[in-house]
């Protein structure tokens, strides 16, 4: 197999480009017609983005584990990662595994962790107060992160970048 960290890179490529042409087609047709079978595929495309996101993770989670032989792959990672003298990854690493847990279990730890710096990450939280990221936008689905395009590339970076600073400091590990 070649390496996750490149096989997600185009594998989330892949993804976004398919999600955007079906979009894009689900937007013509909405010029013509409100169908409810319209508005579920425009939901279809938000969650799928999810399910690759918390997907991709969850994988690679359990790489972490079995490479490093280790019970907790994303903490063994964040050991790497400081003693490698990355702090800036680091926290990035650890700020989307906050992310992903917000998208799996919804609010608690995690969510309260990602409210109190939402003005200073790379994607959105939603507020404790807020119903919408986009009021009116017919595509959003329930969530507390809002999962875009952006949100799945930096996933996929993020991984790229910590397999790159593992395999580094573990010679002769293969994420």
């Amino acid at each position: 197999m070649h390496s996750f960290a490149e096989l997600i890179d185009r594998c989330t490529a892949f993804t976004l480009n398919r999600l955007a042409q079906t979009n894009e087609k689900v937007i013509q047709e909405l010029q013509t017609s409100a169908a409810t079978t319209l508005v579920k595929a425009l939901q279809m495309i938000r969650l799928q983005k999810i399910i690759s996101a918390v997907g991709m993770f969850s994988i690679f989670e359990a790489m972490l584990q079995d490479r490093l032989d280790c019970a907790d792959g994303f903490r063994e990672a964040q050991n790497i990662l400081d003693a490698a003298g990355e702090p800036t990854l680091k926290e990035q690493f650890g700020d989307l595994l906050l992310a992903i847990n917000v998208l799996k279990h919804g609010r608690g730890r995690s969510y309260d962790a990602l409210v109190v710096k939402a003005d200073r990450l790379p994607f959105r939280v939603k507020g404790p107060e807020e119903a919408f990221f986009f009021e009116g936008d017919v595509s959003e689905v329930g969530t507390l992160i809002d999962v875009d395009d952006g949100f799945v590339l930096g996933c996929a970076d993020v991984i790229r970048r910590v397999s790159e600073s593992v395999q580094k400091a573990r010679p002769g590990t293969f994420l």
